[in-house]
């Protein structure tokens, strides 16, 4: 066999292989003797038909599986011998194929670049350094009386915060739109979930009273019988209810679980749900800082294949988050995911390393921690359970992210970390607002 490389620019390379005429008609041989052994065809005793008749019955098909068979193992024999890694499968150029002449073919594809990782012990990390205050649990139980408001009907006109029940239907050039139309129809007004236009045009009526407002859909509306469109919407507002808040009483408590130890167990509980969610948000912190730093100090150059398959996987979990089922291939902002999908795939090359390097094992307690955690999550946490055992696919996956985290944990051990001061409010995001949130 000989076999010629070439770099042809990047990461891409092209194998030429030949394969001698003499080991293509060997195999081929050796393998209509065993046909010839079996073979029942028409006017011959089954294994007594002559070479020559088996020869051209089955000969092509034969030379082409050999021809086959001999490109695959070839190459990979071929890669060996040049030591090389390819990122992903080749492309294969046939150069000479038929009968009685040496094959020859080309394969091009690209090799995984050499990943040298920075020692992590230059990489400085910051770990944000809070605790939950007694401030933080009032802002939160305030919080969770906006959760559950109280709506008692007033004889008065609607202003924000009001809950109102409307009939409504719209018009366009006087005909009716089925589309926009409703009976009972309940919103709180300034809670942003209706449009605008409606929510000002409640404003300061009262029940029994009829408007009419105007309202412009937006052109990227999903109907384009609406979009761009200005629809004027008659309402007849039927109820106002003014919101008020709870009272932290027992039975307040008892829809938050607790059933005993009167308002100092209900802080405890929230104190601890807080102090959880907040180590969550420092552990995402810290992990993010990490998946930065990898990539901002180990610059690699990454195979344009990797990079396509990863646009592609981005292109599928957007589609699916908007619900559609089957994207295909579609070019539809391909640009937009060009970047993400370079760095999911520097990330994966960086990660891979840093796995070599330290020769990581996936933690199998950790595997089954993070299985319970997710059943955990279900109330049949044992079907659960039992599904994810019996896939193979969904275990390893599992116990990809397990090892990813072992790598942010190897990381954050050799590297530089600073602390610094925070609050529950700026981790989370939370907000110590005494408005309520609508």
């Amino acid at each position: 066999m000989q076999v010629s490389l070439t770099a042809t620019g990047g990461l891409e390379r092209r194998l030429e292989v030949a394969v001698p005429a003499a080991r293509i008609a060997s195999e081929v041989e050796q393998r209509l003797k065993r046909i010839s052994r079996t073979a029942r065809l028409k006017g011959f005793r089954p294994g007594k038909a002559p070479f020559t008749v088996i020869r051209r019955q089955f000969g092509e098909q034969v030379h082409a599986e050999v021809v086959s068979d001999l490109m695959r193992s070839s190459y990979a024999d071929a890669l060996n011998q040049e030591k090389l890694t390819p990122a992903a499968g080749p492309r294969i150029e046939p150069i000479a194929v038929g009968p009685g002449s040496d094959l020859r073919y080309a394969a091009v594809f690209e090799v995984l670049p050499e990943v040298r990782v920075r020692p992590t012990g230059e990489m400085s990390i910051e770990r944000p350094v809070a605790a939950v205050t007694d401030a933080d649990i009032d802002a939160m139980i305030e919080s969770m009386r906006r959760q559950r408001p109280i709506f008692t009907a007033v004889d008065r006109a609607v202003r924000d915060t009001d809950r109102v029940t409307v009939d409504y239907q719209g018009r366009i050039d006087g005909a009716a739109v089925k589309s926009v139309q409703g009976e009972n129809v309940a919103f709180i007004v300034g809670a942003r979930r209706v449009m605008t236009e409606l929510e000002e045009g409640v404003k300061g009526a009262l029940a029994g009273e009829s408007r009419t407002v105007t309202v412009r859909f937006p052109a990227e509306h999903a109907d384009p019988a609406l979009a761009g469109r200005e629809v004027e919407v008659q309402l007849a507002v039927k109820k106002v209810e003014e919101m008020s808040l709870p009272a932290v009483d027992e039975e307040f408590m008892n829809h938050f679980g607790v059933t005993e130890g009167g308002i100092d167990a209900l802080r405890a509980e929230v104190r601890a749900s807080m102090e959880r969610e907040m180590a969550q948000a420092v552990r995402q912190r810290m992990r993010a800082a990490v998946i930065d730093g990898l990539v901002r100090d180990n610059v690699i150059e990454v195979p344009r294949t990797l990079v396509e398959d990863q646009i592609h996987e981005l292109q599928r979990e957007a589609a699916r988050r908007m619900g559609i089922k089957d994207p295909g291939h579609s070019h539809a902002h391909h640009a937009a995911f060009e970047e993400p999908a370079r760095r999911r795939v520097a990330l994966g090359l960086i990660v891979g390393e840093i796995i070599r390097s330290a020769n990581l094992r996936v933690d199998r307690q950790r595997v089954q921690s993070r299985l319970d955690e997710i059943a955990a999550s279900y109330p049949n946490s044992d079907e659960v359970r039992r599904t994810y055992l019996q896939s193979a696919e969904a275990m390893r996956q599992i116990e990809a992210t397990v090892l990813e985290d072992q790598v942010i944990d190897w990381v954050l051990e050799h590297a530089s970390v600073v602390e610094r001061a925070s609050s529950f409010s700026e981790l989370t995001g939370f907000a110590h607002s005494s408005e309520a949130p609508i």
